[in-house]
């Protein structure tokens, strides 16, 4: 009798079955002996065990088994594939077919302890053994589709899933236990943590901190992460972008139990990413937030030449003469120096320098002529009140527009109906007659469709101004309270944040231009009187 070499093939499809030790593999080896031991002409000469090896996404030319068992299958080392169940060797319905297939095509007998032997005789054969795998993909990819659902709902939940734990929560007991009876934790707001947070907001926000700052600030005062460790900048940054806090999901989605984990909000959240955003600018024309808010200067980021239109860069200038009576004279001095005219890299008939102090306080003068008017602004009730009477409005003329549209079509439809029957003569009108009517009605349908567009859009903008107009508001009322008393750092931020940009020319002579979110407050508030575009000093 001549035996017939056997080599076992055992899978486990993820590592956290791997992780656990879970007893799969073990099963499936004694279910494979125990098989193999009840023909008398088997014996095992080899086995493969593939751990964490999805076959449902990895492809048989990236499994080292399958490919190592089909070079031993061209060596003739073997006679019989086994494994438990004939999913072991794949779940891809369109490849692991043919993957069984080959194997028999190169005298390989397959077998599985629990489905038998697949066999080649037949066209049904061969049709069993594509359906078979379809089915086990169809059942993984079912599978796959429960436990992305399942986790999902979990994460909407608050319910912690696994992985590290965000920093401003920790984990407490949900009170639900899985299907192995092992409690599920869920976050909560850390109290400690969160005010940090705060902090770390509050710092980006108005005194400017970037990551690498705020990282070395934490690290000093002895503030950890979770794990005890010190911050980085890439920590910081992963902080400042997490919307989680917000109460979302990375894709937009929230519910009940993620806003109960609220820590931010959203005003504070689109602050935050406008920061990033500008300092992350490559184009330097574009970008009007401080790079930086350590220096003395109060402007950066947003100042430029007005003569050649270069950015102004901030310099420390050292003032050193002897006087008359011999005794020396030396002054350091903070000033704003034109990139382009300084370093010749254009004809620019502007000065080289401007005294940083003298500008300053010109832009000081400004800023409290914007906040002196808020006593004259309209409560926030009132000014949102504004913008939804307009919005009204404009809604009630898009209604009247529809039904105009409606009843142009409808008309349209019985005058081309009616070019059809003077084909046949049945018509009172002639052809010439209603082809010019008809071009009437379509160019009265086409301007009602474009004033119906327009409507929208300023529909659309009005309703985008009521949502920016209560952040403008309080943080105009915030920033004229507090301007006068504000440090340098948080005086610099306020600049940055009010002006889009500001222009120096020779004399001093300053323009500044508002940024659109502060620009659009001030239109709303006074139908653009208080406030033109850029204003000159």
């Amino acid at each position: 009798m001549k035996l017939q070499r056997v080599i076992c093939l055992y899978r486990v499809s993820t590592k956290k079955q791997v992780d656990k030790n879970e007893n799969d593999i073990p099963m499936q080896k004694t279910a494979c002996w125990d098989f193999a031991s009840s023909k008398p002409d088997w014996t095992i000469v080899k086995e493969y065990s593939e751990k964490g090896i999805s076959g449902y996404k990895v492809s048989a030319d990236d499994r080292d088994a399958i490919q190592e068992l089909k070079e031993a299958a061209l060596k003739d080392e073997f006679d019989i594939l086994l494994v438990f169940m004939f999913d072991r060797i794949g779940r891809i319905d369109d490849e692991t077919p043919f993957v069984v297939e080959w194997f028999a095509k190169h005298g390989i007998q397959v077998w599985s302890v629990m489905e038998g032997q697949q066999r080649f005789d037949s066209h049904v054969d061969k049709l069993m053994n594509y359906l078979r795998f379809w089915q086990a993909s169809g059942e993984s990819e079912k599978t796959s589709m429960r436990i992305k659902s399942k986790m999902q709902q979990m994460i909407e939940d608050g319910l912690y899933t696994g992985g590290p734990v965000k920093y401003g929560y920790h984990l407490i007991d949900s009170g639900l236990v899985n299907r192995k009876g092992i409690p599920i934790k869920k976050y909560a707001v850390d109290a400690v943590e969160s005010e940090v947070l705060h902090m770390i907001d509050d710092m980006t926000i108005h005194k400017g901190y970037g990551s690498h700052r705020l990282s070395r600030y934490l690290n000093e005062n002895g503030y950890k992460t979770h794990t005890g460790g010190k911050f980085t900048s890439t920590i910081v940054n992963r902080i400042l972008k997490d919307r989680f806090y917000c109460g979302y999901l990375d894709d937009g989605t929230s519910t009940e139990a993620l806003q109960a984990l609220r820590i931010r909000s959203d005003e504070t959240y689109v602050q935050i990413l406008e920061i990033l955003e500008q300092r992350n600018n490559a184009n330097e024309e574009k970008r009007h937030i401080a790079l930086q808010t350590k220096g003395q200067a109060m402007l950066s980021g947003n100042i430029f030449c007005a003569h050649c239109g270069g950015r102004l860069t901030t310099i420390r200038y050292r003032d050193h003469y002897t006087r008359v009576d011999g005794s020396e004279y030396s002054v350091d001095q903070i000033k704003y120096s034109c990139y382009h005219k300084s370093r010749k890299l254009c004809k620019c008939d502007g000065q080289t320098t401007y005294q940083a102090d003298r500008v300053d306080e010109i832009i000081c003068q400004i800023i409290r002529q914007i906040f002196s008017c808020m006593s004259g602004a309209p409560e926030e009730e009132t000014l949102q009140a504004l913008l939804k009477r307009q919005i009204a409005g404009n809604k009630a003329r898009q209604t009247q527009l529809e039904h105009d549209l409606g009843k142009s079509r409808e008309q349209l439809t019985k005058l081309q109906l009616e070019i059809a029957k003077t084909l046949t003569g049945e018509s009172v009108y002639s052809p010439e007659d209603l082809t010019q009517v008809l071009r009437t009605v379509k160019e009265n349908i086409a301007n009602g469709e474009r004033e119906l567009a327009k409507l929208k859009e300023e529909e659309a903008q009005k309703k985008q101004g009521i949502d920016l107009i209560t952040p403008a508001y309080n943080q105009f009322k915030s920033w004229a309270e507090e301007f006068d008393t504000a440090t340098l750092e948080q005086k610099k931020m306020i600049a940055c944040y009010l002006f889009k940009r500001i222009e120096v020319g020779r004399d001093y002579q300053i323009s500044v231009e508002l940024n659109m979110t502060y620009q659009q407050f001030c239109t709303e508030w006074n139908n653009g009187d208080f406030w033109k575009n850029t204003v000159a000093v």
